[in-house]
């Protein structure tokens, strides 16, 4: 017999009664019955009920031992009493009544409890993460996330893609956060960067003539953390294809994002449809105007409508003013809204004012017809103008929204899903994908007043070089998409800029003289100086994949051991000091800010 299991604790069934078995676990629950004690033996695969008698002459060893304690029990395989079967549990039909036991590690008194449901202080789950990841839940969690990426990862393959790993050590680059320094001890005053994405790599593969690229890559990145985005570092499915247009790359991933959405589409106990391919493109302005967003959750059925013609020398003066300087009014429909009661709208007004906005007009119509202070005062005709563009009639109410476009957009998509979560508008069970296409090339720094990149800076521009020549850079477009679910963006991807002459006249718009983008970027103009194809990818995000299937809120849950929202390693204590020489030997010295409280000298 092998000296710790013949069986993992997930494996015995009927079928194995009166048969002997070992098997080896921590002891998740202990449960006395006076005469006969009950433990719970917890592994990777599964639970067995243990049985030891009174009398036994291993039941005071085990009574003494702590939960999460790992021992080797063998013993006897019998059926359970009837009355006694757990159906929930796969070994349900069986019990272990132990003859032997050996500890093989005595547990101390734990810090947080695994059995149960109880809740902790995230401090707490992320200093014992090991504990944490024993929980049902967070197992689980992990285990798909392996499953989604061995999908991911098989899927891509059958595509015709080859999976290569590109250099963590590398030149920082402009992706729009911090890197990540190292310093390189061999060239004293020089630095590493970690990749924030494998960007030029993935780049020059297709120089290479690799065609299809994908890795499973991580990302570095110095940020703040956010409940779906991790601090640190997060893993992407990063992915780059030749001779292809924005539409091939669309029907290359859209048949693996929806496959494995749809193979796990069950995971949380309630089947949920997914939106099939093609996902459904919606234009960078289209998606402001009428979800308010970039990233539009399509759960929501509420469109958003531009309504200041209806406004423009109207009667209601205040709305008036605001489309006279200039502004805009956009339209939140509440579809069946006008018969919630009072408390409903002045909620809503005292959730705007919380927003920092001055409140939340509207309009509502009933049998009688419209109502509302701005019915009170805004031409009939107008009213009913209102009415038609938003598709409203009895029962309905509208919410407006007015101040400048970008302001507006912004706070009309926030109206937007709070009245359709508060209206129980949001389809249930769901993901619902689409394409943000479109975006602008540049747009302008509200602080400095310069014009700059708005997403990928190695994208290629709709028009090339003439329109990069010819038009005002605020309304060029780049061949750029964004991959949305349920409101959260996946990826961002784009095709790309792979012409030296456009590159550079690109980046000189952005502000960046010739020879910068030279000594920056070198090795990859010089590689597209040789023979570059027409190339374009994407990199949807790992952790939001998982933690969208998980249906987690927070991506944490689905990372095996993450950061806190300061960016700690609770457990390995990191960021840590190092010693004076360690930082001698790499020729750095410390420049630290003055400690609060510290006294001078």
């Amino acid at each position: 017999m092998h000296a710790y299991r013949t069986h993992h604790c997930g494996a015995l069934r009927a079928t194995d009664a009166s048969s002997i078995a070992r098997l080896s676990g921590w002891v998740h629950r202990k449960r006395d019955h006076g005469g006969l004690l009950f433990i719970d033996l917890r592994d990777h695969y599964g639970m067995t009920q243990c049985v030891v008698a009174q009398g036994s002459p291993v039941l005071k060893l085990l009574e003494e031992l702590r939960p999460e304690s790992v021992i080797t029990v063998t013993g006897d395989v019998v059926p359970r009493e009837a009355g006694t079967v757990n159906a929930k549990l796969p070994t349900g039909d069986i019990e272990l009544r132990v003859r032997e036991v050996a500890v093989q590690s005595a547990a101390e008194v734990l810090p947080i409890q695994v059995a149960g449901d109880a809740e902790f202080p995230e401090e707490l789950r992320l200093r014992y993460r090991f504990l944490d990841l024993r929980r049902d839940r967070q197992h689980r969690n992990l285990m798909l996330r392996s499953q989604v990426i061995s999908s991911i990862r098989r899927r891509m393959i059958d595509q015709g893609f080859t999976e290569f790993q590109t250099p963590i050590l590398t030149a920082s680059s402009p992706e729009g956060a911090r890197d990540f320094l190292v310093p390189a001890r061999l060239h004293p005053g020089k630095f590493y960067a970690l990749p924030q994405a494998p960007q030029q790599f993935k780049q020059l593969c297709m120089v290479a003539g690799f065609d299809r690229y994908f890795q499973i890559a991580p990302c570095f990145r110095d940020e703040a953390s956010r409940a779906d985005r991790s601090p640190g570092e997060f893993y992407q499915l990063d992915f780059e294809m030749s001779f292809v247009t924005q539409e091939d790359v669309f029907a290359a991933i859209e048949p693996v994002l929806a496959g494995v959405f749809e193979e796990f589409a069950d995971w949380t106990g309630t089947k949920r449809a997914v939106t099939p391919a093609p996902f459904p493109r919606i234009p960078y302005q289209q998606a402001l105007l009428e979800y308010g967003s970039d990233k539009p959750d399509l759960r929501n059925p509420i469109k958003i409508t531009d309504v200041s013609a209806h406004f423009a020398g109207g009667g209601f003066g205040l709305f008036a003013k605001v489309t006279a300087s200039g502004g805009v009014v956009r339209a939140i429909p509440a579809p069946g809204a006008a018969g919630r009661p009072r408390s409903f709208f002045d909620g809503l007004n005292e959730w705007a004012r919380a927003e920092g906005h001055g409140g939340l007009g509207y309009i509502a119509w009933d049998a009688d017809g419209a109502k509302g202070p701005i019915a009170k005062n805004l031409e009939a005709e107008r009213v009913a103008a209102i009415a038609a563009a938003c598709g409203l009639g009895a029962g309905d109410t509208v919410f407006f929204v007015a101040n400048k476009e970008a302001d507006a957009a912004k706070f009309s998509g926030a109206v937007r899903n709070r009245v359709g979560r508060d209206l129980g508008l949001l389809e249930d069970n769901a993901y619902r994908f689409c394409w943000v296409t479109d975006f602008p090339m540049y747009e302008r720094n509200e602080d400095t007043g310069q014009i700059e990149f708005s997403h990928n800076p190695f994208s290629m521009p709709q028009g090339g070089l003439e329109a990069l020549n010819s038009m005002d850079p605020l309304d060029i477009k780049a061949f750029q998409y964004d991959i949305v679910c349920n409101g959260i963006e996946l990826s961002s991807g784009a095709i790309r800029n792979h012409r030296p002459d456009i590159m550079i006249r690109a980046f000189e718009i952005a502000g960046y003289p010739a020879e910068e983008v030279e000594h920056r970027f070198g090795g990859m103009l010089n590689a597209f100086r040789y023979g570059a194809p027409p190339h374009g990818g994407s990199a949807p995000g790992i952790d939001r994949i998982v933690m969208l299937i998980a249906d987690e809120p927070a991506i944490r849950e689905v990372i095996l051991f993450p950061m806190n929202q300061q960016a700690e390693d609770l457990m390995m204590g990191a960021p840590a000091r190092v010693p004076p020489e360690r930082l001698k030997e790499l020729h750095i010295k410390l420049d630290l800010p003055p400690v609060k409280g510290a006294k001078p000298g």
